[in-house]
């Protein structure tokens, strides 16, 4: 049984968290009130800035139209794919990586270059190989995997070279090690970089989508620009927005997922 201060301590965190999300929802609160009455007021031009009302109307717009939600999937379908090549793809190299540090060696310096390099200079040669349909998958593979390359082998870094020293000892082959104490202490690396190659694959995703695509959010952002219809953008950033919080939210239950299965395996 909990002892009471303990006990106290769990309410206290219950109420603080509750308080968090109150004053979060309040700040969206008053940033949209703030907003609606500059635009009301004529403090802004509602033109340029657009205003939640006209968000709203512009919203149930697309909804009767059945637009909107055809955009939002494209979108999400290649944020997605583009998540789950980068991580597979990335912890393949970063184990090789590790497997061979001859190999880690040569390529580091291509690496660190890649990474650099500004990947939408890359936009015009995926569209040339892939077409504008796969481009944006190029895209958002490219801005990604990098990273997640050099995270997944940093991650491997930090492990303990203990536990690796004892297990070589008892005659473990790199495969049992890689198996048995690289991979699950790595999970916590795992989530890490996938929290990351969310922000990143969407980045790539849009980018993609304002180079070359014919449906997404971007496509619906560039061609609202171009047609001046800024409630049109107005609504294509906040569903954005919209389906990054809910990735976000899908890697935290994840993470929550892993760390009870790590901390409970012997």
């Amino acid at each position: 049984m909990p002892s009471p201060l303990y006990e106290r301590y769990l309410r206290i965190q219950k109420r603080r968290q509750r308080l968090i999300w109150l004053v979060r929802l309040a700040l969206l609160v008053a940033f949209l009130a703030v907003w609606e009455l500059a635009a009301r007021a004529g403090w802004v031009d509602s033109m340029l800035t657009s205003s939640p009302s006209q968000m709203w109307t512009s919203f149930r717009g697309q909804v009767s139209e059945g637009t909107v939600f055809h955009h939002l999937l494209v979108t999400t379908r290649e944020t997605l794919v583009g998540i789950v090549v980068s991580m597979l793809v990335g912890m393949v190299v970063a184990t090789l990586f590790w497997w061979s540090s001859f190999a880690s060696k040569v390529l580091d310096p291509y690496m660190v270059v890649l990474n650099a390099l500004p990947k939408v200079a890359l936009g015009p040669i995926f569209f040339i190989w892939l077409g504008d349909r796969y481009s944006v998958y190029g895209m958002a593979v490219a801005i990604s995997i990098v990273v997640t390359i050099i995270m997944i082998e940093n991650g491997f870094k930090d492990i303990s070279r203990t536990k690796l020293k004892l297990m070589e000892s008892f005659g473990a082959t790199k495969a049992q090690m890689l198996g048995m104490v690289l991979l699950p202490a790595s999970v916590p690396h795992f989530i890490a970089t996938l929290k990351v190659n969310v922000g990143l694959t969407l980045v790539g995703v849009i980018m993609g989508e304002f180079l070359s695509s014919k449906a997404g959010l971007g496509y619906l952002i560039i061609y609202g620009g171009q047609v001046f219809q800024m409630n049109l953008v107005m609504v294509s950033i906040a569903m954005l927005a919209l389906l990054s919080v809910v990735l976000y939210g899908l890697v935290n239950v994840l993470e929550r997922y892993a760390r009870k299965r790590y901390h409970h395996e012997p």
